[in-house]
């Protein structure tokens, strides 16, 4: 019988990171007669009680402030491999202090899919949602105004890749730095004129650009609505970057999960230990904002356009 010190052990590497090959060896080095594949998962089941605990636990207070990213993971369904979509939300509450609220496994273009993770982080005590920030993920954006009622913020970085690719590659510098003006802007109103301003000066060039840019408008330009000390980290996906990093890298570990419950064990796991970090470090947002949340935002009506550069 493997001794309980042992399975702590066991446990750690792996979600840790380490193969089960390399679990195997270590348990070897310790002493201990090697351990096969099937007996380390059986062990690493009873993580999921602790994993159900932190992704099913009640939310108290308000969350103005919601992330929606995803990382896509290979995992056996009827005899094929499939991809599925592993959705991390992280909110900041009005304390400034950011957690990780939720985790569900689904196709991320199914609408279903959007309004039913929603519904089960409200269930659970998410309230006071302002703003959401996620990509463009189809149907989500009605999900958002069904469920949540709060506005939607289209990630401003993948807006950015998605725009180049209807220019020719040599062009992109040139062009990104031109749009880039718009996030230079220090109001909402100026930001509003300047990015119509480059999307007509861009459009007699690349017309689908322009298009593109005439679609997106509201939705890339939602944070400028937000208050200023917040702003650099409402436009973009981006504080969850770091986090789908670490998930594909401990994922990458395993390859193809035999399960949905699997993915669920091991990025639950790295999410709970990513959480408890957190909870150690300063507040992420600044507290004084919060309080600009329930008032109007006042746009300045003299505020200079900041234009430096013309796309060529």
């Amino acid at each position: 019988m493997v001794e309980k010190a042992l399975v702590a052990v066991i446990q750690e590497a792996w979600i840790g990171g380490v193969s089960t090959r390399r679990v195997d060896e270590l348990v070897q080095a310790m002493g201990m007669t090697g351990i096969s594949k099937s007996t380390v998962s059986k062990l690493c089941k009873d993580i999921d009680e602790r994993v159900h605990a932190f992704l099913k636990r009640p939310l108290t207070g308000e969350w103005p402030y919601l992330w929606l990213d995803a990382t896509y993971l290979k995992v056996r369904e009827g005899g094929r491999i499939i991809s599925v979509a592993a959705i991390i939300a992280m909110a900041v509450n009005t304390e400034g202090r950011r957690e990780i609220v939720g985790l569900h496994i689904g196709p991320s273009e199914a609408e279903v899919f959007w309004s039913d993770f929603l519904k089960d982080l409200v269930r659970r005590g998410l309230t006071g949602v302002k703003l959401v920030i996620s990509d463009a993920h189809e149907g989500l954006k009605g999900a958002i105004t069904r469920v949540m009622g709060a506005t939607w913020q289209r990630c401003r970085v993948h807006f950015m890749r998605n725009a180049l690719s209807y220019v020719p590659k040599g062009q992109n510098t040139v062009v990104a730095a031109a749009i880039r003006q718009v996030f230079l802007q220090p109001d909402q109103k100026s930001a509003t004129q300047v990015w119509r301003q480059v999307a007509d000066q861009l459009r007699t060039r690349w017309p689908k650009l322009g298009a593109c840019m005439d679609e997106a408008e509201t939705d890339v330009l939602a944070y400028t609505g937000f208050p200023t000390q917040h702003r650099t980290k409402l436009h973009s996906t981006n504080p969850l970057e770091r986090l789908n990093k670490e998930v594909k890298r401990r994922a990458d570990v395993v390859g193809i999960f035999p399960n949905e419950d699997s993915i669920i064990r091991l990025v639950g796991a790295v999410l709970m230990e990513q959480n408890d970090e957190w909870q150690l470090q300063h507040r992420y947002m600044q507290i004084e904002g919060m309080a600009e949340l329930n008032q109007p935002m006042i746009e300045e009506e003299n505020q200079p356009l900041h234009i430096t550069a013309k796309a060529a």
